[in-house]
Formats: structure tokens, sequence, C-alpha cells
């Protein structure tokens, strides 16, 4: 069964199943301890910790290992804006940054901090030139991941990392997608990533903080990885993590270019097999593992489990797939449709046979589930109708506002409106965005005691 998703979590990687194997009858004692035991275990995590610095690109002295990628993203935006509490309590993130940042500002926001989120373009990238302007005199920390996680778009961290040099701001990145492919642009401060993007065992992050950037560790003391991560190290962890992240590090360059012809091929067909699809993400500056698409009339939830009975398996940031039943905040930021969205991350050793069968499996599957939702189906544009028209979506999830406005649009004569009245956040989304691809005007949104009329007019 393809395995579709490794931008969640990757396959532990073989060589990790070795290392934690051989490590669990050395690495279970307490590495401070002076005794013959603790001097092995210590042996163990000294060398694991070379190796994932030099895979970093910092001093091992700087880098300390973690209880999970979440877990080193608080630690070092806590630790950071505490060493710089001086300054000021602001903080810089890119309004598609991973949860775990996000929520750190949050947290921020709510003990009375500040935080500015750099809006990104339709692809996902930040201007470097906002970026800076969102710097002020009292910013602690700025925070930019190196590609994303959702659509694969590589960030521009040299460009970014220069002007928080400039304006003597440490950046930190989160380089969980990147860090497998190579190291990370210079000039960032901190660093963090999670052992299982990369096929080592979960449980397992990592923090770098350069010398010289002011980092005051938060909570109790504690004696074990330089007061920065509290708690016994889990060696066997630990050492597996270092060895299959060096070891995807001598695969990459190969394996990269392998993958990226297969995602080239994806996002090439994706658009010709299966009408009225969006493939969202820069299509140039991004993961070589990763595409994602968004398909119109399309129930999100109902997608991904006929693939799964078709035997992919794969994710979505789509509203239809959340419990909370809103967009995720990367498409919501990008601007792009939101329903039947599909990422597609590729582990190492997927096949060329394996993507093409994906590629046969899906047009029948998107017009298997636009069926049961009664999408429409493209019809002559009648010689008149009614200038106006209203349809009545509320308590309606997606895709069905879009469906619904989509049935009506060729009752209506070109130069009349149809407006939806929808109580589901993704139509603030996917309205807009069925408009641009069916080539129909926009009006806007107007907010009513239920929910939003949305207000488009046909013009073709």
């Amino acid at each position: 069964m393809p395995y579709f998703d490794a931008a969640s979590s990757a396959p532990l990687h073989p060589v990790a199943r070795q290392a934690l194997q051989a490590s669990l009858d050395e690495g279970w004692a307490d590495p401070a301890r002076l005794y013959r035991e603790g001097r092995r275990a210590r042996l163990l995590l000294d060398a694991a910790r070379e190796a994932a610095a030099e895979a970093v690109g910092c001093r091992p002295d700087e880098l300390v290992f973690t209880s999970s990628g979440t877990r080193a993203v608080h630690r070092g935006i806590y630790g950071a804006l505490a060493g710089r509490r001086r300054v000021g309590r602001h903080l810089v993130v890119s309004a598609v940054e991973h949860s775990s940042v996000l929520h750190a500002g949050a947290a921020l926001e709510a003990d009375g901090g500040a935080v500015t989120e750099v809006p990104v373009g339709r692809t996902g990238a930040v201007s470097p030139a906002a970026y800076a302007a969102a710097l002020r005199p009292d910013t602690a920390l700025a925070c930019l991941q190196s590609a994303n996680h959702e659509v694969g778009t590589v960030q521009p961290v040299a460009e970014v990392a220069g002007a928080c040099r400039a304006a003597g701001v440490p950046l930190l990145v989160d380089a969980a997608q990147s860090l497998a492919w190579g190291p990370v642009a210079e000039g960032w401060s901190l660093l963090a990533a999670s052992a299982h993007k990369w096929g080592g065992p979960a449980g397992v992050g990592l923090l770098a903080v350069r010398k010289g950037v002011r980092f005051a560790p938060q909570g109790p003391a504690d004696e074990r990885e330089s007061g920065r991560a509290p708690g016994f190290e889990n060696i066997p962890a630990i050492v597996a993590a270092a060895a299959s992240l060096r070891a995807v590090r001598a695969e990459a360059a190969a394996e990269a270019a392998r993958l990226h012809s297969l995602v080239d091929r994806v996002r090439a067909r994706v658009a010709e097999l299966v009408p009225d699809v969006e493939v969202v993400g820069d299509p140039v500056r991004r993961l070589p593992h990763l595409v994602t698409f968004s398909c119109l009339y399309v129930d999100g939830e109902t997608l991904l489990h006929e693939l799964d009975r078709e035997g992919f398996s794969v994710s979505s940031g789509s509203s239809c797939t959340s419990s909370t039943l809103t967009p995720s905040h990367v498409l919501r930021a990008m601007g792009v449709l939101s329903e039947g969205n599909v990422r597609v991350s590729l582990p190492s050793g997927t096949t060329g046979a394996e993507v093409d069968r994906f590629l046969e499996v899906l047009p029948g599957v998107v017009a298997g589930v636009r069926r049961k939702l009664g999408a429409p189906v493209e019809t002559a544009a009648p010689a008149g109708g009614a200038e106006d028209l209203t349809v009545d979506a509320l308590g309606r999830r997606c895709p069905i506002p879009v469906i619904e406005l989509a049935k009506v649009i060729n009752d209506i004569p070109v130069g009349g409106t149809v407006t939806v009245l929808a109580d589901d956040e993704a139509a603030r989304l996917d309205i807009p965005a069925w408009c641009e691809m069916r080539g129909q005007e926009y009006l806007g949104e107007t907010r009513r005691e239920r929910g939003s009329a949305y207000r488009v007019r046909r013009t073709a």
C-alpha cells in the first residue's frame, strides 16, 4: 500500500532501525555517571551530537536533543524571548508557520506580548521586504520555517536572515521539513527540527542555538543538555535519529532529483486528468517530494477515504477533514482553494509505478465523489433568466456552498449576480477561488447575523 504522507511522518529508515536496536544494549545507562556503563552511554550521546551538528552546520556544543520537534520550537522561542526581554516582547512570524510556532505566539500575546504575522503570496512564500518591514526596535525574536509543511514552498531564509542580522534580531528557523534534504542557508541564530520527519524515531527533536545568542532557558533548572532540555536523554532514540539523518543526507542529492521528477509528473498530470483542480505552492522553489492540489466540488474527507480504499495514504488541509471545520491556516493565508485538498508527500524509495497508479486512480475517485455530492455538469448558457439569485447554504459545509453556486450561475444572464449565504468558514476562501478558476467576478462578502453573504457577478 503506497504511503504518500512523508511530510507528516517518514517511515523509519533502515539505518535508524539498526542503530536503535544496536544502542539498546549500550545506551541504557545514565551518561552523567562516571562508571563503565555511564561512560559508554556518554560516548554514544556525544557521537550522536557530533553527527547531528555536522548535518545542521553548527558546533556540537550548540546543539541539544529534546523530546520532540514541538518541544524544540517552544524551548527555542521561550528561551530566546527571555534572553532578550530587555529589548522587548515582540515576536515576528510568517502567517504559514507550523502550529507549534503560532501557538507559542498566541501564548506570548495572552501574556501581554505582541506578535506580527507577515503575510504570504499565493505561492506561500514571504516577501523579504515585507518581513524586514515587520521588524521593530522592540523585536526580540523572528521565526521563519525553511520550507512549508503543507505546500512545500521553500522560504527565502538567506534574505530574511540578512534583514534580521541588519536589525540585530535573532532568527529561529523551523527546519523540520527541509533538514533531510540539506543544510539551511547561513544566517540563522536558532534552529529546530524533528527526527520523525527524516525517518528517525518519533520523540526526538533537536535545538541548535548559536554561540553569542542571548538565551535564558525557561522552567526549573536541569543539568542535562546544557539546561535547555530537561529530563533523562533517550539515548537509543537519539543515536537512531542522528544515524538516520546522516544516512538520508548521504542519499539526498540522488533521491531529491528522482522524487522531484515524480512530483513534476504529478503536478503536470493532475491538472490534465482532473477538471477544476488548482495545484498550489511554488512550482520551482519547493521541496522535492511534496505536491498539494485542491479539487472543486469535492468533500476532502470523502476524497481521502476513497483514496485510502484504493490503497493510497495521503493527507489534506481541507476544512472538510478537520474537526474545527475551518481550512488550514496555510491555505487561508495563501488565499487558495481549500476544498478537496490533497497533499502528496513521497517517502524515499517511492517508485514511478506507484505514482502512475495514483494518477490512474485519482480521476475516477474525484469523479465519483463529485457525483455523490451532486456537483454540476457544464451546460450551455441559457438566453435569459433572473438578474439576481440567492442561494441559501447556511448550515451546509464545504464543498456544498460552492456546488450550489455552480449549479445556478448559468441560470442568470451575463451581468447578473448570485448571492450565496453560508456560515462555513471555508466559503471565505473557496468562493473567491472558484470565481478566479471559472472566470467569474467576485464582488465581496457582507457579514450577516448568521454567517456571510458572498456576491458573485456572472461575467463568462
